[in-house]
């Protein structure tokens, strides 16, 4: 049912990893390991779907999972088995969500977490996340694809467990938001489109559609649309970026780690993977808010994006329904939204001066 723009089914309240318990590598030592994420809003886009001109387009909103972020489905996963295996110590390199993600889960599980972040390159709300979970934080002079190079080192040298994307507990996890939005919608959509960063995501959700479908639980599966930063785009390019630049710093990799995986997605769903620009993502972004009233990150932007530039270009079917992922919330990310506009002045506390020098109101009003 619709209820101011929200697509509901009756409200669960079993544990996500209880709920999917038969789609996820889950044991009976299995440890039931969760802070309340999944079963995120499924949002009905109306107005942005007309502005677009799209039949039907619903926002997947993962900002609103514990830590802000989609991250969480993967990590309570990647987590849970990692204590089952006895793990005591986690680490992941991050542009800012992961981190903060093991870190909350690690904090919950009482069990450490080491989080490793390139300088300059990552959010501050993101940042204080982690420390405030009481992360062991190692920032480097360096990328988040060297980050990952030097995570990969230490989880092979000492008894540490690594839940980056690569690990593929993160990535079953993360397929439980295809189960949900199959669930809320009563069926697939017909294109999916979310932005592609280390790729674990795309992988995640064309797992989860294909086991839904061959599980009989829907009778298609979408197409797979995935937008990168045009300053770092390494699988649109198809190489590597050693430098990779965009405001969209949930997205800033180079050479991400489930490549291969997301080109499996896109050419067995029939999708694609292309490049928008940073002013394309802001215009989406921003778009979200003042249309719809929902803040997501910047990055989160890309795939409305891509489907405006896909629709502009006639190369998207106009009477179809969509579903965007919105990765992650806005407060995550606010320093640009604060940048986008001029600081307020302030004006005399006076009714006059509020009413006719700086606000435009109505002349009468309905009682």
């Amino acid at each position: 049912m619709f209820w101011y723009g929200i697509m509901y089914k009756k409200v669960q309240t079993m544990m996500l990893l209880e709920r999917y318990r038969n789609f996820l590598p889950m044991t009976d030592q299995t440890p039931r390991l969760t802070l309340g994420e999944g079963n995120t809003p499924l949002v009905a886009a109306p107005r942005l779907a007309a502005a677009l001109g799209v039949r039907e387009l619903h926002l997947k909103y993962e900002g609103m999972n514990p830590t802000g972020s989609f991250k969480d489905r993967g990590m309570v996963m990647a987590v849970a088995k990692a204590i089952e295996a006895g793990a005591t110590s986690i680490i992941c390199a991050s542009t800012g969500n992961t981190s903060a993600s093991a870190a909350a889960y690690a904090a919950h599980a009482g069990i450490e977490a080491i989080v490793v972040v390139p300088s300059g390159k990552i959010a501050l709300g993101k940042l204080a996340q982690a420390l405030m979970y009481g992360a062991r934080l190692l920032v480097i002079d360096g990328n988040f694809d060297q980050a990952l190079r030097i995570v990969f080192e230490l989880s092979d040298r000492f008894p540490i467990t690594l839940v980056n994307s690569v690990n593929q507990d993160r990535i079953e996890g993360q397929t439980t938001a295809a189960y949900e939005i199959c669930d809320a919608l009563g069926h697939a959509p017909d294109g999916l489109c979310l932005p592609v960063g280390n790729a674990g995501n795309i992988t995640a959700y064309w797992r989860g559609f294909s086991r839904y479908c061959e599980a009989g639980m829907i009778t298609n599966r979408p197409k797979m649309l995935g937008f990168q930063a045009a300053g770092s785009a390494p699988i649109v390019h198809g190489v590597a970026i050693e430098h990779p630049e965009t405001v969209a710093t949930a997205i800033r990799i180079g050479n991400p780690a489930s490549w291969k995986y997301a080109l499996g997605a896109r050419d067995e769903s029939g999708g694609l993977i292309e490049a928008v620009t940073d002013e394309q993502i802001i215009a989406a972004w921003r778009d979200l808010a003042r249309i719809e009233g929902v803040f997501c990150e910047p990055a989160s932007a890309a795939g409305v994006a891509g489907l405006r530039m896909l629709l502009e270009q006639n190369r998207a079917e106009r009477d179809a329904c969509y579903v965007a992922v919105l990765t992650g919330h806005g407060l995550k990310d606010p320093g640009l939204a604060v940048e986008q506009f001029a600081a307020p002045e302030s004006v005399p506390a006076e009714i006059g001066a509020v009413s006719y020098t700086h606000l435009t109101l109505p002349t009468n009003r309905e009682v």
